[in-house]
């Protein structure tokens, strides 16, 4: 299936405006590489920052939560949206006043929602046994489950730097990906 022309010279009119870009990509790809090796020097206050993240969101999504219940008092439900945006500000509240005990509750999540996502990409990877690339699925799957599993079994002694080590780990993927993207715009190669 090929694109028509239109879109194709759409395509290639913004890709031409990104490499007038191509230093922007890199810088930024620069500074989430540095921010994220320092991150991964200190895992305990990468962890911390991640929890205020967390916890400013929550805040936030609260608030706009419990103003929502009260615009939208003729639908019903009003004290259900109400507890649930009250629920949403308090954890905020907690993951500043206690970011380790926050930190605790969330890596014990991110272990049970490997778990799950393991279980399930495994169950369609057997299903769909018959098919090409089946196996690529359970792999991946099993590592995921594997990754769950070993998190859970550190818990709650990791709790204090698994979250700092994901958010590390991303700053640097992320940095090497604008990296490798702008210097793919400098040369005109397809990135």
């Amino acid at each position: 299936m090929s694109m028509t022309p239109d879109i194709s010279n759409a395509l290639k009119e913004r890709v031409g405006e990104l490499r007038s870009k191509w230093g922007w990509f890199v810088g930024l790809g620069i500074v989430m590489l540095i921010v994220g090796v320092i991150a991964l020097g200190n895992l305990l206050a990468a962890t911390v920052a991640s929890v205020y993240l967390v916890g400013f969101m929550m805040l936030i999504a609260g608030g706009f939560q419990i103003a929502h219940a009260f615009g939208v008092k003729s639908w019903g439900g009003f004290i259900l949206w109400l507890l649930g945006g009250l629920l949403y500000a308090v954890a905020g509240i907690i993951a500043f006043n206690n970011p380790l005990l926050a930190s605790s509750v969330l890596t014990l999540l991110l272990a049970a929602s490997l778990l799950a996502s393991g279980a399930v990409r495994a169950w369609i990877g057997f299903k769909h046994w018959s098919n090409k690339g089946s196996g690529w699925i359970i792999a991946a799957a099993l590592i995921t489950a594997l990754a769950g599993l070993v998190i859970a079994i550190g818990w709650p002694v990791n709790s204090l730097w698994v979250l700092g080590m994901f958010l590390s780990i991303d700053l640097i993927f992320q940095g090497w990906t604008c990296i490798a993207l702008g210097m793919a715009l400098k040369s005109g190669q397809k990135a």
